[in-house]
């Protein structure tokens, strides 16, 4: 393993640092070998991911920069469930590109402009992308950033990439655009993976907006009681340790209406059994089947598609890609209820650059509480 880069970068233009730390994408493993069924559908590897699937170089940058070229200091980095279909060979959907072997590896940043040939951005501001490289630094084309006003998160800059970013705006829309809450309606909201960055979020949200009780699912009784003491969950069940189907009952003894599904697999089977007529079920994520060869999303037990069909429950698949309009708007929103405490933000941080597949790799197996950070530089 190399070490991290020293010096600080130039200010100039017109240069570039000679030296960056860079992650990037290694064979060896299940993880990054995929194949592919007859109908063409990407299939998963049945491969759990390991640290040892990243590799930490040191590069180098040639000097000058090109027109509408920006040179960014890397501040924090995310790491997010979905990347484990990026490491397939098709990631099987339309909007995710599938991480190369030996390139290096992007995602969810947040950083500082150090120089600057595009006409938007200048030396200082603070920016953010969906594709930003994992490395201390980059040189990349000003169209895939994104300014963004330190003062709207208190300082707290690593909320772009959970609370008041893409994680936030996930349970914010999803919520509002699939979830179909009415104030003073008596509903009841389930949301599975809790305790991650986007349940604990949206859990909030439909408290705020009127769900009349919110029970989260989740993977350790420390994790139970932050969801109820903290965030302001009316129950939360430990699956790991206790009988979900039981755990149902007891906390939501008029059914559930609203159903955040972040999880899938054997939990959300349980949690549709429950549900009421008419429900509705917000299908966020599926990470207890990342791992697995099957589609995306996975197929449906027959007992949960009768379900779905005799109690008339919608199942709808939310992508927050579809609704960029309203983007900034929520952002906006989010940032108030932040500032204000009416959410609560979460967050886990692994320190370094170094450590970006250890802390993948821990997200996978719920080893976060909230959203998984990497602090690159402070």
């Amino acid at each position: 393993m190399l070490q991290k880069m020293g010096p600080a970068m130039s200010n100039s233009s017109t240069r570039r640092h000679s030296r960056l730390t860079v992650i990037r994408a290694v064979d060896g493993c299940p993880s990054f070998k995929c194949q592919l069924r007859g109908t063409g559908e990407p299939q998963g590897s049945n491969g759990v991911p390991d640290p040892a699937n990243f590799r930490l170089e040191e590069a180098t940058l040639a000097p000058g920069l090109e027109e509408e070229e920006v040179l960014v200091r890397t501040l924090y980095l995310s790491v997010d469930p979905y990347m484990r279909c990026r490491m397939n060979e098709d990631s099987g959907v339309e909007y995710l590109t599938a991480w190369k072997l030996s390139e290096s590896v992007d995602g969810g940043g947040v950083g500082a402009v150090q120089a600057s040939r595009h006409h938007a951005y200048r030396e200082g501001d603070v920016v953010t992308s969906f594709t930003w490289p994992w490395q201390t630094h980059a040189v990349v084309k000003g169209s895939i950033l994104q300014k963004v006003n330190p003062s709207l998160v208190n300082g707290h800059l690593s909320y772009f990439l959970g609370a008041v970013g893409m994680t936030g705006l996930t349970a914010l829309l999803g919520m509002r655009e699939k979830g179909h809450v009415i104030r003073g309606a008596n509903r009841t909201l389930v949301v599975s993976g809790a305790a991650g960055a986007c349940g604990s979020v949206a859990g909030q949200i439909g408290r705020l907006d009127g769900c009349a009780r919110v029970v989260g699912i989740c993977g350790s009784q420390d994790k139970c009681k932050v969801l109820v003491e903290v965030l302001g969950f009316s129950g939360a069940i430990d699956y790991r340790r206790q009988d979900v189907v039981a755990g149902l009952r007891e906390n939501c003894p008029d059914g559930i209406d609203v159903y955040f599904d972040n999880v899938g697999g054997d939990i959300s089977d349980t949690v549709i059994g429950q549900m009421n007529e008419g429900g509705h079920v917000i299908l966020c994520g599926q990470i207890s089947q990342y791992n697995k060869d099957v589609p995306y999303p996975p197929p449906l037990s027959q007992e949960t598609r009768d379900n779905l069909s005799r109690k008339n429950i919608t199942r709808e698949r939310f992508m927050v890609l579809d609704y960029v309009s309203q983007a900034q708007d929520a952002l906006d929103e989010l940032g108030r209820m932040v500032a204000s405490g009416q959410v609560k933000v979460l967050e886990t941080i692994q320190n370094g650059i170094e450590n970006m597949g250890v802390a993948f790799c821990s997200m996978l197996k719920g080893g976060n509480l909230g959203k998984q950070i990497v602090k690159i530089f402070q």
